[in-house]
């Protein structure tokens, strides 16, 4: 997979124009991500994951484009609905529902939702009634960056009784959810969901309950430094197969997140400090674990820091600006020889960094552009210069 990647020369001439840091977004990489997906696994409808990162242009494209939401609060819903995206676009898939995401979720016309408790049936029957539930179950997967199956899904042989109760409830059961994880490199785990699902759908149908939704969740992997080279296309492949051989009539989604927004995204950040501990430079940025690369804490995620000057390389460290201690945004990073006031690049961060980033102590949130603004920028600059 081929990410995004501002050149050094972009870099620097945005740098001397807007102060670090800042965000630029490629609305062109979120649309070849999109394609990518759906040329792999053209059964599967998808519901991108908004609080991976819900920049109103990302929102915005991805709509135009065809793509539903997975969504999570009433805040998120009422988002999508500012931008034209109707209910029937949208899928509540929060297994534990606030009741105002309920109260939100019927005003919008929102009507599939997933849960993984009979508790959740009560609330969901008495506020959105009629809505089409899928059953949300756990599935094992050691080889996920994030383990979401922790604290979400249902043992699978809790499905059919959960879906009765709902039925029973006045609830409509439409089918089963899973997630294997997050940046989950195998396809096996998708193979061995699937069948652990078909074997729920078997047992649904002589149980007298028809279902007819399968949601197969995200997880779907990008580049991250540190681990090994993925190769999603050959994963949804595999994926699509085992779809098409399992289940040839049921209507498919999934909640891919990272993987549409991740590579579009980089971030450029400068050396404000720079220190000598021993045998090792530590630099200070002006970005860190509570604005931009807060993916590290949240998302476990290991970033990759470009810089452009030239030299021998050795082991650094990178901290943030903040006045905590734990601020400590990369260890043991190879890189050359740097001074205050470089410049570094980091790729591949678009998921979960932006969104849950904050104002702590005090520093702004990085400034988001659009590659698109500046590409147009650069073109009439030079359109100008030509007929000058």
């Amino acid at each position: 997979m081929e990410s995004f990647r501002l050149t050094r020369e972009e870099a620097e001439a945005l740098a001397a124009r807007h102060q670090t840091p800042f965000i630029v977004i490629s609305l062109a990489q979120v649309e070849k991500q999109y394609d990518m997906f759906r040329r792999n696994l053209p059964r599967v409808n998808a519901y991108y994951a908004m609080k991976a990162n819900p920049a109103p242009r990302v929102l915005s494209l991805l709509a135009s484009l065809g793509a539903g939401f997975d969504t999570a609060s009433a805040g998120e819903m009422r988002t999508l609905a500012e931008i034209g995206v109707e209910g029937a676009r949208m899928i509540y898939a929060n297994p534990v529902k606030m009741p105002e995401g309920l109260r939100t979720a019927a005003r919008l016309g929102v009507k599939r939702m997933t849960f993984d408790d009979a508790d959740e049936i009560g609330k969901m029957a008495e506020l959105a009634p009629g809505a089409e539930v899928l059953a949300r179950i756990r599935i094992r997967n050691d080889k996920a960056l994030v383990d979401l199956n922790a604290k979400f899904g249902a043992e699978p042989e809790e499905a059919i009784s959960l879906l009765r109760q709902a039925r029973d409830a006045g609830l409509v059961p439409k089918g089963v959810a899973f997630h294997v994880g997050s940046q989950s490199i195998s396809a096996e785990a998708y193979e061995e969901a699937l069948l652990v699902c078909r074997r729920i759908f078997d047992e649904a149908e002589a149980a007298g309950m028809r279902l007819s939704m399968l949601d197969i969740g995200g997880g779907f992997p990008i580049p991250m430094a540190g681990m090994e080279s993925t190769d999603a296309e050959t994963m949804m492949r595999r994926i699509a197969r085992q779809i098409d051989r399992l289940f040839p009539d049921t209507e498919l989604w999934a909640e891919p997140g990272r993987f549409f927004i991740g590579p579009a995204v980089n971030l450029v950040t400068s050396v404000i400090g720079v220190k000598r501990r021993g045998e090792e430079f530590w630099y200070t940025i002006d970005d860190g674990l509570y604005g931009t690369l807060s993916g590290a804490i949240f998302d476990h995620w290991t970033y990759s820091y470009e810089a452009f000057r030239e030299g021998p390389k050795g082991r650094a460290t990178i901290l943030g600006p903040s006045c905590d201690s734990i601020d400590f945004v990369g260890r043991g990073v190879s890189l050359p020889e740097l001074q205050r006031g470089d410049l570094l690049l980091v790729p591949d961060c678009g998921a979960y960094t932006s969104a849950s980033a904050t104002t702590f102590n005090g520093f702004s949130k990085a400034k988001e552009l659009y590659y698109e603004d500046i590409a147009t920028t650069r073109r009439d600059s030079v359109r100008r210069e030509m007929t000058a």
